[in-house]
């Protein structure tokens, strides 16, 4: 499967188009001005500070020597900038701005102006010296922020066609070849917190320079070998290990194993699929059945055994890691919006490898669940950590919970998921459609124009819809010299039944691997409505789920409900939906930006007339209750207060 380029793509339903012109209009101004240290009673960034202190060191403008030049924030800083360059520059695709490409190769002068003759350009070690570079891979970040940076100039070479970006990072990147790798002088080590592999990967796609994906390869081959390359970085440099007293130890950056012999995922959640993000890419173009096998069977791991129902992963702040499986806390989740949306790159890039509407079904759960949950509606508060059940009380007194919080925050010291959610949701016309042959797949239902060749021909698809709160898809196929084609749409794991129209009549599709095909090809003029079934449904966990017994979840499509105490009061976990009734759904166009609310009635338990605290079963006494429930990625954005997702029984 290839994807389609976000130039190729135009998202216009209203759902996403919203939500895309708010992170335009305000997100990414919202974020520079934050990387510039200009955001009242915040954290400081210094991400530009930082830049412009390393370029005067680099230009012989301020003297190391003499000068004390100091670095500030965490040693991956530089990454928050990069991240914003693939923001802004994904946003250009579908909202040409001068302005705001003026203002991306302005600072790109000031990050090529910082980089260092020989290629190297990480501005934690060229403010605090050279001589120290490479010296601890494992914590450091330094292939992670060129990672973060490669990306953002592959990412604007395709917006723009401009370069220096790109060479600059190639030119770094063939530094890394030089210092690292298999051959005889070199070091055996690989990036301490994963992303340069895919980075490469996408590198090699513009470059197809066999070097790239040589060293892609490498760093995904070398992972876990005998003997531990950090195990030896620590020793010889006496660098502190930071998970000495931990249950992973080198789990903790998937290190612990040669990557085709994990079978679990462990270890910092983000880093991991980061990982399995870079293997796929790599089992995909080089054809390695092993490396697929090893992405198939973490893959089932992670999904399977390891996930939220909004798509979250990561259930433990220590190590902000995965644990075991089926442990799955509501309320002491780490669940980081960066891991939600490391996930969807894994499931895009399991999906170019096998065509399987499984991979799509995942990362329509957590788009719609566990990543846009990580933004306000206004654009300019953000969640790191996403619970599925908050008691702000219990928040405020309880240590074990002191790394969530019940109302998203303006920023963050390590602020790695704001920058992460404005690139993810800028590129997500990337995400909608693949082909392969002469077959376009439909793997998102967005409304958008979505432009592609077929066996050399342009067609263009126009897509509308409502959804995710209207069941209706409607496709009208445009094609040169009536070309025809396949169109395969992903029949979605939550559909119990869907019928399927071909210029107003009823047709038969046969479906495979969770696409439906249609019996005849499309061609120039064809009209294709999709009709899902889409009644509120109930939803269970497996009952290994320990935190989830005799508690049901509550969803209508793709989208994952919540008890707030806006609309419900305190105490939410004495409401059970036991006997529920008068179900209702109503979409309000003025409520939380436009939703579909649910409301029925069911029941509370309450206690003793004694309020005592504990008392004989035959004493427990139920009322009647109505009930709403909101989206859940929509919480957070009132009074703060109470929230659940898992509902008693």
């Amino acid at each position: 499967m290839e994807t389609i380029k976000g130039k190729n793509v135009k998202i216009t339903d209203a759902f996403w188009s919203g939500k895309m012109k708010t992170v335009h209009d305000k997100v990414i101004p919202y974020q520079w001005e934050a990387l510039n240290d200009r955001l009242p009673d915040t954290e400081p960034s210094y991400a530009i500070a930082n830049f412009k202190t390393a370029a005067a060191i680099t230009s012989g403008e301020l003297d190391q020597s003499k000068a004390k030049a100091e670095f500030h924030g965490c040693v991956f800083q530089d990454s928050d900038l990069a991240k914003w360059i693939e923001a802004s520059a994904f946003s250009l695709n579908w909202h040409p701005d001068e302005k705001l490409e003026k203002t991306i190769d302005d600072v790109i002068d000031l990050v090529c102006a910082a980089q260092q003759p020989d290629g190297y350009l990480d501005t934690y070690f060229i403010i605090n010296g050279l001589d120290k570079r490479f010296t601890n891979i494992a914590d450091a970040h330094e292939m992670y922020c060129l990672g973060h940076f490669l990306e953002a100039a592959c990412a604007y070479y395709h917006a723009t066609g401009k370069d220096k970006l790109l060479n600059a990072l190639i030119k770094y990147v063939d530094l890394i070849d030089q210092t690292f790798g298999e051959e005889e002088g070199k070091l055996k080590g690989y990036p301490g917190h994963e992303v340069l592999e895919m980075a490469l990967m996408k590198l090699y796609e513009i470059t197809k320079d066999p070097k790239h994906l040589k060293l892609a390869a490498y760093f995904i081959n070398q992972r876990g070998q005998s003997p531990n390359y950090f195990a030896e970085e620590k020793n010889k440099y006496k660098n502190k290990y930071y998970w000495e007293e931990s249950l992973f130890q080198y789990g903790y950056y998937q290190a612990h194993k040669p990557v085709r012999e994990q079978k679990e995922a462990v270890g910092h959640a983000v880093r991991a699929v980061y990982l399995y993000s870079g293997m796929a890419d790599v089992a995909r173009v080089t054809g390695d059945e092993s490396l697929k096998k090893a992405c198939h069977t973490l893959w089932n791991d992670v999904v399977r055994r390891q996930m939220y129902v909004t798509g979250s992963i990561g259930s433990s702040t220590y190590g902000e890691a995965f644990t075991f499986d089926y442990d799955l806390p509501n309320e002491e989740i780490y669940g980081e919006t960066c891991a939600a949306i490391g996930l969807v790159f894994f499931a895009m890039r399991m999906l170019k490898m096998y065509t399987n509407g499984v991979y799509a079904d995942v990362m329509e759960k957590a788009l719609y669940n566990g990543i846009i949950s990580g933004i306000s509606l206004d654009g300019t508060k953000f969640f790191y950590v996403n619970p599925l059940a908050v008691k702000p009380k219990a928040v405020k007194k309880d240590q074990r919970l002191i790394h969530v919080e019940p109302r998203r925050q303006k920023w963050f010291a390590c602020a790695c998921c704001p920058p992460n959610l404005a690139r993810m949701m800028t590129s997500l016309g990337e995400y909608i459609y693949t082909t392969e042959g002469n077959t376009v797949y439909q793997n998102l239902f967005i409304g958008s124009d979505m432009k592609t060749e077929v066996n050399g021909k342009e067609i263009t698809l126009h897509v509308t819809t409502s959804y995710p709160w209207e069941e209706t898809v409607s496709v009208r196929v445009e094609s040169m010299e009536d070309a025809a084609f396949e169109y395969a749409f992903r029949v979605p794991g939550w559909c119990r039944g869907m019928t399927v129209k071909k210029n107003g009549m009823e047709v038969s599709y046969h479906a495979d691997n969770g696409y439906g095909y249609l019996e005849d090809p499309v061609k120039n003029g064809d009209e294709i409505t999709l009709v899902f079934e889409m009644p509120v449904t109930f939803v269970k966990a497996n009952p290994k789920v320990r935190q989830d017994i005799g508690k049901t979840a509550v969803m209508k499509g793709p989208v994952v409900y919540c008890l707030e105490e806006d609309d419900n009061g305190e105490e939410l976990q004495m409401i059970h939906l036991a006997g529920k009734k008068d179900i209702h759904e109503e979409f309000v166009p003025d409520l939380l930006g436009g939703i579909v609310r649910i409301t029925m009635t069911a029941e509370e338990e309450y206690g003793p007339a004694d309020d005592g605290l504990y008392y004989d079963c035959s004493q427990v006494r139920r009322r009647e209750r109505k009930l709403t429930f909101i989206p859940y990625y929509a919480w957070a954005n009132r009074n703060e207060g109470e929230m659940t997702v898992w509902v008693n029984d």
